[in-house]
């Protein structure tokens, strides 16, 4: 079983980014915020999670797809990294990112990840295992204690202060934890809700810009 990834930008590029998406959203979603982020020598890859998003009554939920199945009742100050799932989804990408640079061209240190909501805690998960660029998590939490990374990097951190659905504590606590690990950490709180928007993309388009 591997990833499937939609793919845009200059092929020449010699640097990539790639996102990942949230709970229930797919690949082309999340490839929606290509045409807003004007990144110049810029390869951008989008991967698909690897299950289907589950409906109510175990329905899958048409083109939705999500990194694990969440709980009715969730509390994201609980750490869930034992989830069969996750681990699957967690190795899956793993192993997906390992063999990308041999696709693309481009190594793992020209490389940025990131992630939205469930996306974003996957890249926080997997990233710090690897010897990426750059990070950027977007309205994320952690599946739980993050690991020292393998490399230095920056990881972007954004959030909206309105969030309904991730609290606005899991960014504070990300922060706090990510700075103690001496980990450089640019973040951006926004006045919005669960969302990606104008201001998130000039923050992540700044962010990338700064790591050419």
């Amino acid at each position: 079983m591997s990833l499937r990834a939609l793919s845009t930008g200059d092929s020449t590029a010699n640097r990539l980014l790639i996102l990942l998406h949230g709970w229930g959203a797919n690949a082309q979603d999340v490839a929606g915020i290509a045409p807003y982020m004007q990144l110049a020598n810029y390869q951008m890859v989008f991967p698909d999670a690897p299950h289907a998003h589950q409906l109510a009554g175990g329905m899958a939920a048409p083109g939705g797809r999500m990194w694990y199945a969440l709980p009715d009742i969730f509390d994201f100050d609980q750490p869930f990294t034992h989830q069969a799932d996750l681990q699957q989804s967690c190795q899956l990408l793993m192993d997906w990112l390992t063999a990308l640079p041999s696709k693309t061209g481009i190594p793992l240190e020209k490389t940025i990840l990131g992630g939205f909501s469930q996306g974003g805690a996957m890249a926080l998960d997997v990233g710090m295992q690897l010897p990426v660029a750059g990070m950027m998590i977007l309205s994320g939490y952690s599946h739980g204690p993050i690991v020292r990374p393998t490399s230095p990097r920056p990881i972007l951190l954004i959030h909206g202060i309105q969030d309904p659905v991730v609290p606005i504590r899991q960014a504070h606590q990300n922060k706090a934890d990510l700075e103690q690990l001496s980990v450089p950490v640019d973040y951006h709180e926004f006045t919005m809700g669960h969302e990606i928007s104008l201001q998130v993309l000039d923050a992540a388009r700044k962010f990338c810009e700064n790591q050419v």
